[in-house]
């Protein structure tokens, strides 16, 4: 037996039910993107909306609920691409791309995160996407800072320091992809080498933390 189906054998029903539940609102946002609603994912759930209430509060709380599945998913994709056995640039530019990679791959999800359909905005139907969505590039940032505080021999100050890489990296890696995602106007590797190009000064120059993993 491997590893997910003994996970999901040690999960209780209310567990494996909220599972279920969030793969049904999963399916939802692929088809629907931003105009995802509670009625359409109750409905794929073969449930009322009530019963989806009951399991996740209200909008927000199922929203939330999506937004860690899928930001867990995505941090264990980056720190996978900074283990990577190889040289810092091509680690550095793998972690890009694995970000990238992400968007591209689930669009829909990635605005139902990162934006509110217009039309349905705080409405009943509609998901108040707009405050829920910094959080999540703060918890990215804070993430990357600690990677990096642990990787890299910043000097003084150096947590402090780690911080600001992190939460700097993670909102040009957010800025740089939500303008490639909408526009295209190059290929997903001319970015990342752009990208890199910028970071890489001073990142060439660090060293790493003796007896750490490396950066």
């Amino acid at each position: 037996m491997d590893i997910a189906h003994r996970a999901t054998d040690q999960q209780t029903p209310a567990e494996q039910r909220r599972r279920e539940l969030l793969e049904a609102a999963d399916r939802v946002v692929l088809r629907d993107g931003p105009k995802a609603s509670m009625n359409a994912i109750a409905a794929e759930a073969g449930i009322t909306k009530p019963i989806l209430y009951r399991h996740f509060g209200d909008k927000g709380g199922l929203y939330r609920a999506l937004a860690t599945r899928h930001t867990d998913a995505l941090l264990a994709s980056l720190r996978a691409s900074l283990d990577a056995p190889a040289d810092r640039r091509r680690r550095v530019e793998a972690t890009l791309d694995t970000y990238l990679a992400s968007i591209e791959a689930m669009p829909q999800v990635y605005r139902f995160l990162m934006h509110p359909a217009e039309e349905s905005h705080q409405t009943e139907q509609g998901f108040d996407v707009g405050r829920h969505s910094a959080p999540l590039l703060r918890r990215m940032g804070e993430e990357l800072g600690q990677v990096i505080a642990e990787r890299v021999d910043l000097g003084p100050a150096a947590e402090v320091q780690a911080r600001i890489w992190g939460h700097g990296i993670v909102g040009m890696m957010h800025a740089a992809g939500d303008w490639w995602l909408g526009e295209r106007p190059c290929s997903r590797a001319d970015l990342v080498k752009s990208l890199a190009d910028l970071l890489w000064g001073r990142l060439a120059g660090a060293a790493d933390l003796p007896g750490g993993p490396g950066f």
